[in-house]
């Protein structure tokens, strides 16, 4: 199920983000990105519909996907 992330309190929602850059381990090439740089990058994902938040009751998580993502496993 997707999550409105402007519904999110943005503590919540910067939280989130940071758990999930932390986790992806994502290889950002010969330029390393800070933290900050990388919870920005996502932030303006969501914002520009890129990238959506999902609440799996499966697995009782929240997770940020690709919008093109099918969620009929969620």
């Amino acid at each position: 199920m997707q999550i409105p992330w402007q519904q999110v309190d943005p503590e919540t929602l910067t939280n989130l983000i940071e758990m999930f850059v932390l986790r992806e381990g994502t290889d950002y090439g010969d330029e390393e990105k800070s933290l900050e740089e990388k919870v920005e990058d996502v932030r303006r994902q969501l914002a520009a519909g890129e990238a959506v938040l999902v609440w799996s009751e499966l697995h009782e998580t929240v997770n940020i996907l690709p919008a093109n993502h099918r969620f009929d496993d969620e």
